[in-house]
């Protein structure tokens, strides 16, 4: 499905459940974190009331004319129920018969079928135009392609033209004077998953043998969080996703620092040995080793990502090894199994896993 009918049917139905969606939204994705800044820093609650980006505007927009609409009629269907009750309610004096029946009314007749086709048409209007500025995009050609891949329950990003391989954080450059918008191809690996970053878009469907795409233009460099917002398994609550926005400097310098080999420091060769003979290599791509696994994330620049396991627990040396030994500590059921090495082998291996930077 195109992603601008995908956001304007997400509109339709989020008028029940939108209070409860923020809130767990928020939850589900600051809480795993263990960030107790962002409950404080209004920048990085992930809100669509709080758009940076050129097609969160249209949707917030969007979304603004829909709640004044709807907002209008519960209003005015309010105060006529109101009136109704309070005008005709049953009173001391009354002698219980049946009131006069008044059965058929021109103009009342007219007005509750004109006034919803208008209601509809101004809606359907305002609706489409918003998926058409959405979906028919003008692409730069100073735009950034970037191919994201839904796994159960990590993010597999490329940089096809970069040349890039990465997981879980998405770098991109802001939009300035020059625009720099950025162009999602969206895949999933085995099940359905949604691709949502509040801020900068509304949300995008991967779904298995099929390609979506979707684009945003950051209008700040910063941190923008999302996550998966389709169910898509036991840790689909902990499928989180971090955006960085660089200036176009500093997206120059983490792309000259991603293309770069992974670290062969001699001091922890041990610990590459004991990757290089263990089942790891089945699972990851590490370069400039004999890993070449597509099961699990790219390691070869673990430690420039802030997190683990997507989002899970931040990445440090003590977590990083927690997780190798017992993944389930952290998101029961995940796929990646409990390596069982003894104690010198795992910290020969975080030794080594530490380096790449």
């Amino acid at each position: 499905m195109k992603p601008g009918v995908e956001q304007a049917k997400g509109l339709s139905n989020s008028c029940a459940g939108f209070a409860n969606g923020i809130r767990w939204g928020l939850l589900l994705t600051l809480a795993p974190l263990n960030l107790p800044a962002a409950v404080t820093d209004p920048s990085l609650l992930p809100s669509i009331f709080s758009p940076e980006s050129a097609p969160a505007h249209s949707i917030h927009q969007l979304s603004l004319l829909v709640l004044a609409i709807c907002g209008a009629i519960f209003a005015v269907v309010f105060i006529l129920i109101a009136y109704a009750a309070i005008r005709f309610r049953r009173r001391a004096e009354d002698d219980g018969k049946e009131p006069a029946q008044v059965y058929g009314s021109n103009p009342v007749e007219a007005a509750w079928t004109i006034v919803p086709l208008l209601i509809v048409a101004v809606l359907t209007l305002a609706t489409a135009r918003v998926i058409q500025e959405i979906q028919n995009a003008p692409r730069p050609p100073s735009a950034l392609d970037v191919v994201v891949i839904g796994h159960q329950w990590w993010w597999e990003i490329r940089y096809p033209k970069l040349g890039i391989l990465t997981a879980n954080e998405l770098h991109v450059p802001v939009s300035g004077q020059i625009r720099l918008p950025t162009f999602l191809e969206l895949r999933s690996a085995d099940v359905t998953h949604s691709f949502w970053v509040p801020r900068l878009a509304g949300k995008t469907e991967l779904v298995p043998n099929k390609i979506n795409t979707m684009w945003i233009e950051p209008e700040r460099t910063g941190l923008f969080l999302g996550q998966c917002a389709k169910y898509c398994g036991t840790q689909h609550s902990l499928m989180l996703l971090r955006v960085y926005v660089h200036t176009p400097e500093d997206f120059a310098r983490w792309v000259s620092e991603q293309k770069d080999l992974a670290a062969g420091d001699p001091k922890v060769a041990a610990g590459r040995l004991v990757f290089e003979r263990t089942a790891c290599i089945n699972c990851h791509t590490l370069n400039g080793t004999v890993g070449d696994g597509r099961f699990g994330p790219d390691l070869t620049h673990l430690m420039s990502r802030d997190t683990l396991a997507s989002g899970a627990v931040k990445n440090t040396a003590e977590n990083l090894r927690a997780w190798i030994k017992a993944p389930d500590q952290f998101k029961p059921g995940v796929l990646m199994p409990a390596m069982n090495l003894y104690d010198q082998e795992l910290d020969q291996l975080v030794a080594y896993l530490v380096t790449l930077k």
